[in-house]
């Protein structure tokens, strides 16, 4: 199991460093560390790559397995997509811009270029995310249309490996509805259907629930929630990307903005070929 991690030596590349570590304890994960560069931009100096390597691998803990990868694309993101298909990665870790709220993400042109291309799940830390311990609780993002299928699966399984427990969570804008009781009621029924759904693809006695939240908006609803420091959030990418790609819907991004943990977002229809593509 590999994960690729989008590294630069700056703030971005620490919190990326810290998010790939964090989910890939006790997993047996191998850490990528990746420093793209475009293609045909003049060759980093020797000396900035030698410590972009040292910074980079001193920030994993000890116990990962570790290389370090200088890769030239036509953009980063292009570099981080070809190291995830060459060595069959289950994931790509970055971290949100610089500019954001600490602890709230403001995707950047590398995090976004993946959103709409990456063929393998997608990992976004928040600015100032630096917890390495294991990861203690995954929640899905569940809408109240049937689909993201994919989605699912891929949180089942991670939950179940993990031995972590998994809560469904679907977000209902009030506003946005006409009444707000059948909306409300809808995003139950649906929840509680895929609860039934994964509870029996989970061993006995896995720790399986379901919530839905609402408010007058989905940063409302996100703001409502609970969260453990240990906690991630894994949603599907909308019904208009292209098949085992991603794009972020409105949901989503609303989702996004508001968000106090990690993100993992699966491209629609993704599959994974065997251990080496588990998240």
């Amino acid at each position: 199991m590999r994960y690729v991690v989008g590294y630069t030596p700056t703030e971005r590349g620490a919190d990326a460093v810290a998010l790939a570590s964090s989910m890939a304890m006790a997993q047996g994960a191998q850490l990528d560390l990746v420093y793209a560069v475009k293609k045909g931009a003049p060759s980093a100096a020797e000396q900035e790559v030698q410590t972009a390597e040292r910074q980079g691998l001193g920030q994993v803990p000890e116990g990962l397995e570790v290389n370090f990868h200088v890769r030239e694309g036509e953009s980063s993101a292009g570099g981080l997509i070809d190291a995830a298909v060459e060595f069959k990665a289950g994931l790509i870790v970055v971290g949100a811009a610089s500019n954001g709220l600490f602890k709230r993400y403001s995707v950047g042109s590398v995090a976004n270029a993946l959103l709409h291309a990456s063929p393998v799940p997608v990992a976004l830390a928040p600015r100032g995310y630096q917890r390495k311990a294991p990861v203690t609780r995954l929640t899905l993002a569940v809408g109240r249309r049937a689909g993201a299928d994919a989605a699912i699966d891929v949180a089942i399984d991670s939950a179940k490996r993990r031995g972590v427990p998994l809560r469904l969570v679907s977000l209902v804008e009030l506003d946005a509805a006409g009444d707000a009781g059948e909306a409300v009621n809808a995003a139950h029924i649906h929840a509680n259907t895929v609860l039934a759904d994964a509870a029996g693809k989970l061993p006995g006695g896995h720790g399986a629930s379901v919530i839905v939240a609402h408010g007058r908006t989905i940063e409302e609803a996100i703001d409502g929630l609970e969260w453990d420091e240990g906690e991630v959030l894994i949603v599907g990418s909308s019904r208009l990307a292209q098949k085992n790609r991603m794009f972020l819907g409105s949901t989503a991004n609303k989702v996004l903005r508001a968000l106090p943990v990690p993100m993992v977002v699966v491209p629609r229809d993704y599959e994974r070929v065997g251990p080496a593509h588990e998240l």
